[in-house]
């Protein structure tokens, strides 16, 4: 895998980038001071703009859980790659996940790594990244995850 190529690496893994549902209230998508990009956080959609809905430990299984995250990080590249100009420009600094579930669940972590491994997928070394994977007793519009991010914009032809 080429780390600089991270477009083709999505179509090795079978991977499309969605398009960007947009902000559902008063607030931005992102925003970038410096080289620092700012990514509000995105709830999993399904294939027709629905939430994904569902409480880790209750009605969704880890399994199932893990796969939410993997697509929150599919949208939150997708936004990502619009604000900086492109997938080749982005380094990952920091993930925050929370994570719907029961009270007595303790796998937050095994939830968000599928935003996580995706990242690494994807970016290579630049989609490592600090993380913070919490619970929460619920989360907007009934969605089983949430993730936002903070990544840092590549100067143009840095390699």
């Amino acid at each position: 895998m080429s780390l600089h190529d991270p477009v083709s690496r999505l179509r090795e893994l079978g991977l499309a980038l969605p398009d960007d549902p947009g902000a559902s209230a008063n607030y931005v998508p992102f925003k970038i001071s410096g080289d620092t990009l700012y990514l509000s956080g995105q709830g999993p959609r399904a294939s027709d703009g629905s939430w994904i809905v569902g409480t880790i430990g209750s009605d969704v299984t880890v399994a199932e859980a893990y796969e939410h995250a993997r697509t929150v990080g599919l949208q939150l590249l997708s936004v990502a790659s619009k604000a900086a100009g492109g997938l080749h420009r982005l380094e990952v600094l920091k993930l925050f996940g929370m994570v719907n579930a029961v009270a007595d669940f303790a796998d937050h972590p095994k939830v968000i790594n599928g935003c996580s491994d995706l990242l690494v997928d994807v970016l290579g070394e630049r989609g490592r990244h600090a993380r913070s994977a919490v619970g929460m007793g619920s989360l907007p519009n009934g969605m089983t995850v949430e993730i936002e991010a903070i990544m840092r914009v590549l100067p143009e032809g840095e390699p």
